[in-house]
């Protein structure tokens, strides 16, 4: 069992209530609200700068040259490709890169990404790795979850370019990659270890069903 694995059999109600939420859930549908699916898209624009800053700190927090080059690489994802990808996707839903700019953060994207932030500042490089799994991973996982739904409605869903993304090749790739890697960084930790990275895992878990119930109720 991957150490990932490991983590969310631990964590698996925190796990179920993220890649089962009701979001999620009205996204399968086709019926969320078209004002909480935009909310959202602002609040994970923010997200994803800061997301850049993690592997920023995760360069620094690197003592190999394959763990900084793998840091990079997720810089470089960020800043040449994603960001603009995203900048892009909401000027489809009628939401410029200004109003991006100018989006003040809610609470529940400044609670998550600067938990993520800290975990990499005060803790090791294994530990800030632990911290971004629940999205890089889960993302992945809550449209698994979604494909394998009955009330899940693809044809004219106004959501169904959102859900093959995360269910792309491409994307699938780079979670198998990250577990990969985080097996590695993890060979050799103790019980102790374990236990408190757990706690990471979990925290961010439920940092990141907060995000869900910010983008599907519009809180600030």
């Amino acid at each position: 069992m991957s150490f990932f694995e490991q983590l969310k059999t631990q964590a698996q109600q925190e796990w179920q209530a993220y890649t089962q939420h009701e979001f999620l859930r009205q996204l399968a549908q086709g019926t969320l609200a078209e004002e909480s699916f935009q909310h959202y898209l602002k609040q994970d624009y923010l997200f994803l700068r800061h997301f850049t800053r993690a592997w920023g700190l995760a360069i620094y927090k690197s003592r190999r040259i394959e763990d900084m080059r793998y840091a990079q690489a997720g810089i470089n994802a960020m800043l040449d490709t994603e960001i603009a990808l995203h900048i892009e996707y909401c000027r489809q839903w009628g939401i410029s890169e200004e109003q991006l700019h100018q989006e003040p953060e809610a609470s529940a994207c400044v609670a998550y990404t600067r938990y993520v932030l800290d975990c990499g500042a005060s803790g090791d490089l294994l530990s800030l790795h632990v911290a971004l799994l629940p999205c890089l991973i889960g993302y992945a996982e809550s449209v698994d979850w979604i494909l394998a739904q009955a009330f899940t409605v693809l044809e004219n869903n106004p959501y169904r370019p959102w859900i093959e993304m995360y269910a792309s090749a491409e994307y699938r790739e780079a979670v198998d990659y990250a577990k990969r890697h985080l097996d590695k960084l993890a060979a050799d930790i103790t019980a102790a270890q374990q236990q408190s990275l757990l706690t990471v895992f979990k925290t961010a878990t439920r940092m990141e069903e907060a995000f869900w119930e910010m983008g599907l109720q519009r809180l600030m």
